[in-house]
């Protein structure tokens, strides 16, 4: 059996694009609790309040404010800190942004891509790369059945149009013949993850169901839902970040099995309308008495169902996911309970808290990743 990957992290660099972002800050503090060495290369957050900022991500890793599309600075961090994997988060990562902005988010989705993968291939430290995209990249029919690594991409908006285009940049630099002719002595293994609706507290981005939430509970106002009846894969971040985790510890001894793209979804494929989901997140933080309309003024045109099988990664990672529904809600209804309801509260301790008690959940679960 492959060692649990705090084994495979501890003393080693690792770079994190777009750190700053919901789920790049959650993932460079698990690297911290594993001993990684965490170098984070990213623009300010996208928004006013972040993870990042409230958990003061900066003060415990090597903090670098730049742009994926700088490609001589890129570069430059790329050589002076050595990473040994780099996990590749930097995007665009709004679908309602995507329209306002979509040559904006074709240039950083599939050009900071390029940019990322073309730096790797230069770094004879670099040994593995885990680029993280969007379950959005998969061209989406409207069929009821979950979505696999090998059905078409496609998007028929900026935001999965440019997921999909990221996609295909990264099967181009995956070519051993591709690499050979660059030039680079040894094979860099290169893997893409898909992963669903992430929700985890530290999110306050724009046109998003728990931010949302949070903020109108926090605010003591009603609760405006855009499409109660849209249906979601629902996860904790913690379950794709458990997931990108194992897969990079893996990359660099087993390429020739785990080079590909990977889902990783919720743990009984259930996809849970915003209703459901709604109701449960009241109930966990105590708010029942909130007030719950639909918006008739500001829809989205976004695909009522998708959904993600997960059967790859369970049958060659022997990877599920650790929390169902009702855990990942409550779990996201403390952190925004105790982040509103404790001013300046230490949330970098809160939220590694909540990673020690999701780790032993899955050790309590006999998931393999841990010890």
């Amino acid at each position: 059996m492959a060692q649990a990957f705090s084994d495979y992290y501890r003393g080693k660099t690792v770079l994190v694009t777009g750190h700053t972002g919901f789920k790049g800050s959650w993932l460079s503090i698990w690297l911290t609790h594993l001993g990684a060495r965490v170098v984070g290369y990213a623009l300010d957050p996208p928004t006013e309040l972040s993870n990042f900022q409230v958990s003061r991500v900066a003060e415990h890793i090597e903090h670098i404010h730049a742009d994926v599309l700088d490609v001589a600075q890129l570069q430059a961090a790329i050589d002076k800190h050595r990473p040994h994997i780099i996990f590749h988060l930097a995007a665009q990562s709004l679908v309602p942004r995507s329209i306002r902005l979509p040559r904006e988010t074709f240039e950083v989705n599939i050009m900071g891509t390029t940019n990322v993968l073309d730096a790797a291939l230069r770094a004879p430290s670099v040994q593995a790369v885990v680029a993280i995209t969007s379950d959005k990249c998969y061209l989406n029919v409207g069929w009821e059945w979950p979505y696999r690594e090998t059905d078409t991409l496609g998007g028929e908006e900026p935001y999965s149009a440019s997921k999909a285009g990221a996609e295909l940049v990264i099967q181009a630099y995956q070519s051993r013949g591709f690499q050979n002719a660059t030039g680079r002595d040894t094979y860099l293994p290169i893997a893409s993850t898909r992963a669903g609706n992430v929700v985890g507290g530290g999110d306050w981005a724009e046109a998003r169901l728990i931010p949302d939430l949070a903020r109108s509970i926090a605010e003591g106002q009603s609760v405006y839902l855009r499409s109660p009846s849209a249906t979601r894969p629902w996860q904790h971040v913690l379950e794709p970040l458990s997931g990108y985790l194992w897969l990079g510890s893996r990359l660099e001894s087993e390429a020739e099995k785990l080079v590909g793209g990977w889902n990783f979804g919720p743990a009984d494929r259930v996809a849970a309308p915003v209703s459901v989901v709604v109701r449960k997140f009241l109930d966990a933080w105590g708010a029942q008495d909130t007030t719950v309309e639909e918006d008739q003024t500001h829809k989205v045109n976004e695909a009522m169902l998708l959904a993600l099988d997960c059967n790859k990664a369970q049958a060659h990672l022997n990877w599920h996911a650790n929390w169902l529904l009702d855990d990942t809600l409550a779990e996201t209804a403390a952190w925004y309970r105790h982040f509103y309801n404790n001013e300046g509260a230490d949330m970098f301790a809160f939220t590694s808290e909540q990673i020690t008690r999701y780790t032993e959940h899955a050790r309590e679960q006999g998931l393999p990743w841990i010890k």
